[in-house]
């Protein structure tokens, strides 16, 4: 049974994703040159959370593995999957993120950010686990409501805490 197929909990949902990068990981990505070999797969912070202005409810997490570090959406069963390479826009924290889906045949149906790949700056799974944190905490906090809607950040803004317009 896929994780869009069952009413796991979010954590559960999370776990079930790393389970399968891991897989990965010891499989069709052993040896390859630009995994960080001081980074396990883990999955951070997955949790119910609403989608910004269609207000769409999902399970947002980061996904750490040595190879990339990613923001993933895993929608409800009961909402339309979105196609393998096709991108959504969706609203966190007041921040407008593009997403990319994914259908794994042993997982099943994800979207998903791209934050950090390959994964080189990261010295150890503590500075990786740190990052993928503070991330979660900019997306969760509500954006202010007398703030007008900001335009898209790029991850490099996002990550490093600028502010749209401001010179990188």
């Amino acid at each position: 049974m896929t994780p869009s197929e069952s009413p796991a909990s979010p954590t559960l949902q999370g776990e079930e994703l790393a389970a399968h990068f891991r897989d990965i990981a010891d499989t069709r990505m052993r040896g390859l040159p630009f995994l960080n070999p001081r980074l396990d797969v883990e999955a951070v912070g997955f949790a119910v959370q609403v989608a910004g202005e269609d207000a769409s409810s999902g399970v947002l997490g980061i996904l750490i593995t040595p190879w990339f570090m990613n923001l993933m959406w895993l929608a409800p069963a009961l909402s339309a999957p979105l196609a393998q390479g096709a991108s959504r826009e969706h609203f966190f924290g007041g921040q407008r993120l593009t997403f990319i889906g994914a259908v794994d045949e042993a997982f099943g149906a994800y979207q998903s950010c791209s934050l950090f790949s390959p994964m080189f700056e990261f010295a150890d799974q503590a500075a990786a686990r740190a990052t993928a944190e503070q991330v979660l905490t900019l997306l969760r906090d509500p954006p202010k409501e007398e703030e007008p809607q900001q335009p898209a950040l790029s991850r490099r803004a996002l990550l490093f805490g600028r502010r749209p317009g401001a010179p990188e």
